[in-house]
């Protein structure tokens, strides 16, 4: 009973912050650059009423990230609102193309539209943690070039699950891509098969209650996505394909923005993507989305596991033998909190450590590098498909994760 009046006195909180978000800002950016230089610039801006991102913690991040993007009232310098994220973009830095070639790519970000006058910042990091590129604009909200959205597309949607009114839970949009006209059905039962998925694992079963998954299905004009190493080309709503980066199970889209047009005007922060086909892959992006494969046989622990990266912000727990270039260094904790290099291990793990939590101890291997980052447990969802859960490291940061967004 306690905890019961505890959750309602949290809630009540929760809805009085919510008076003050109105609407919502979208901003459309693009991150260019090579494996040396990175830039960023607005490309553009738009509005619609209701807001279904976080009501508390408007100040804060629950981590670093690769990236930040901060909301400061023009006149006051206080801050409104902060997010941080990662990037498709810094992935393709460390490969050896973008060493020679200068490329750019989508991100759209969420705001509660400011009052008055705010000036956003954004930073992008490298795998150091260092700042490579900071970009500032002042946005008005009177501003007659901000699109006002005021008629949304007319997509099919419906809810697969909902535990709470938007304003008491996280807002997550499932997006079908490459089913046909006739297969919106399917679409549906994959959109349930994955929140059953999700809802299998802990912590998201205990705190069901605090999540809504929104179906949202776009018809597409081909079935399956595209598979360029076979040379199949599709057109599907936000263009996805494997083959990133030329790896081949790299299942990723670089259309943010038609992604986001989609979604203009529905109550959603999180965001993740069905591909209608049985061909292995998937993708996880920090405060991106999740993109997955929905008819392999593996597909609900993928979708859990880049569910993981997309939400939580939890680190791939498995290695490459003869990995040669390190994404992780040793003079350098990761913020991700599933992994460490033990140069701050008193900031991750250590106190379940040290009191000899079951099932948590220092496995070296892990941030795909044999050598020097460690992992909690011998195996995880953020290590295999195999496993059967979460370990109790990304458990906990998973619940961390939900707290930061539902309690101020």
């Amino acid at each position: 009973m306690k905890k019961h009046l505890i959750i309602t006195a949290l809630m009540m909180l929760f809805c009085s912050v919510l008076m003050a978000q109105k609407q919502t800002l979208r901003v459309d950016y693009l991150f260019t650059g090579d494996s040396q230089n990175s830039s960023v610039s607005l490309a553009h801006m738009a509005k619609w009423d209701g807001w279904a991102g976080r009501k508390g913690h408007l100040k804060e991040v629950p981590l670093k990230g690769n990236g930040q993007a901060c909301m400061c009232d023009a006149a006051s310098g206080d801050t409104l609102y902060r997010i941080s994220f990662s990037t498709l973009f810094q992935e393709w830095q460390a490969t050896p193309k973008a060493k020679n070639v200068t490329k750019s790519f989508e991100n759209t970000f969420l705001f509660p539209m400011p009052a008055s006058s705010a000036k956003i910042t954004v930073e992008l990091y490298d795998l150091r943690g260092e700042t490579t590129a900071t970009f500032s604009h002042v946005v008005d909200p009177k501003d007659i070039l901000i699109r006002d959205v005021n008629e949304f597309k007319d997509v099919e949607k419906r809810y697969v699950w909902r535990g709470s009114e938007s304003d008491r839970a996280i807002d997550v949009a499932i997006v079908a891509e490459g089913y046909a006209a006739d297969e919106i059905g399917t679409f549906y039962r994959d959109a349930s098969i994955a929140v059953e998925a999700i809802f299998a694992h802990e912590p998201f079963a205990s705190l069901k209650e605090f999540f809504n998954f929104l179906a949202v299905a776009p018809v597409s004009k081909d079935s399956g996505v595209s598979v360029p190493r076979e040379k199949q080309w599709k057109q599907t709503p936000v263009g996805s394909h494997f083959d990133t980066f030329y790896s081949d199970r790299y299942l990723t889209t670089t259309n943010i923005f038609k992604l986001h047009d989609i979604l203009e005007g529905l109550p959603y922060e999180h965001i993740i993507i069905l591909a209608n086909t049985d061909t292995y892959g998937g993708g996880g992006i920090y405060n991106s989305y999740t993109l997955t494969t929905a008819h392999h046989p593996q597909f609900r622990p993928v979708v859990v596991h880049e569910f993981g990266h997309s939400f939580a912000g939890l680190a791939d727990e498995y290695a490459y033998a003869g990995e040669e270039d390190p994404y992780y260094f040793s003079d350098i904790e990761p913020w991700e909190q599933n992994i460490t290099t033990q140069k701050d291990f008193a900031s991750k793990w250590k106190n379940m450590l040290d009191i000899g939590f079951e099932g948590v101890g220092l496995f070296e291997g892990a941030g795909y590098q044999p050598k020097g980052v460690w992992r909690p447990a011998e195996d995880c969802r953020m290590r295999t498909n195999g496993a059967d859960a979460f370990c109790p490291v990304c458990q906990r940061a998973i619940a961390r994760m939900i707290n930061f967004y539902i309690f101020d």
